[in-house]
């Protein structure tokens, strides 16, 4: 009878490198590795709470090695992250689950008894909209409820310049306008609560002029079938409480007049 003897992962994983921002724990190997440009993870703050993260992600799991303890391997990446001017926002000490962030950047760590270690890396950016209903679905919605969320009409914060990356959701908004000559719309403009409310009244309401102004300069909408209006953030499809209900709160939406 034979006996098999697995020996220990001695090289990094293909195609897999450490992150640029913090070195590995010395001898550890790379064993498996994620990187994506646009991702999200909800990283632990606190006992309680959670935060979703959207942005470039990056994943590395590392096999330490068992000369060291995992008391060790903790004490020296979370005095990495400190000293490196992270704001630590979650720490369960001797534990080993630990997460910090500076500006825009998330580093988790998650570090086991068994010798392994997780690091989780999200670059917050905003992230466009690659999908956006077509204009049978618009007018769809329309005829069933008389109104329609246009998903990927973008701004940047707080700004209510159109960005280029909107045309493909401005298209077929026009397309919607063209296929039906009767069809007369309201360009609604909604936001979340952060800030003051004078000022996502203002927002809501400058956002929808501009989404009017290029259906009507660069698409050839005529101007007495569309008329904007400013809801701010009277009208929340969900709760203000949480980013990702935020990020849903901000949003045009076309009325049926």
């Amino acid at each position: 009878m034979s006996v098999q003897v697995c020996a220990a992962q001695t090289k990094d994983a293909a195609g897999c490198m450490d992150s640029p921002l913090i070195t590995r724990f010395p001898g550890s190997v790379i064993t498996v590795c994620t990187n994506k440009p646009d991702d999200s993870f909800t990283f632990q703050i606190d006992n309680a709470k959670s935060k979703a993260i959207e942005g470039e992600f990056h994943q590395i799991r590392y096999q330490f090695p068992s000369s060291a303890s995992k008391a060790q391997v903790v004490r020296n990446l979370n005095t990495a992250l400190r000293t490196a001017g992270y704001t630590m926002v979650y720490d369960t000490g001797a534990a080993g689950d630990f997460t910090g962030h500076m500006g825009k950047t998330w580093i988790q760590f998650m570090i086991s008894g068994n010798g392994t270690i997780l690091e989780t890396i999200v670059i917050e950016t905003q992230l466009t909209q690659d999908v956006v209903a077509n204009a049978a679905a618009l007018g769809g919605s329309l005829a069933s409820s008389g109104h329609t969320v246009v998903n990927g009409i973008l701004f940047d914060t707080g700004k209510s310049d159109v960005k280029p990356e909107s045309a493909a959701a401005l298209d077929e908004v026009a397309k919607l306008l063209k296929g039906d000559a009767k069809l007369k719309l309201y360009v609604v403009g909604h936001t979340d609560n952060v800030g003051t409310l004078v000022s996502n009244m203002d927002l809501s309401k400058r956002r929808a002029a501009a989404v009017v102004q290029l259906l009507v300069t660069k698409y050839g909408v005529t101007a007495d079938r569309l008329a904007p209006y400013g809801d701010g953030p009277y009208a929340p499809l969900a709760s203000n409480d949480s980013e990702d209900g935020r990020t849903l709160n901000r949003r045009v939406e076309l009325v049926k007049q």
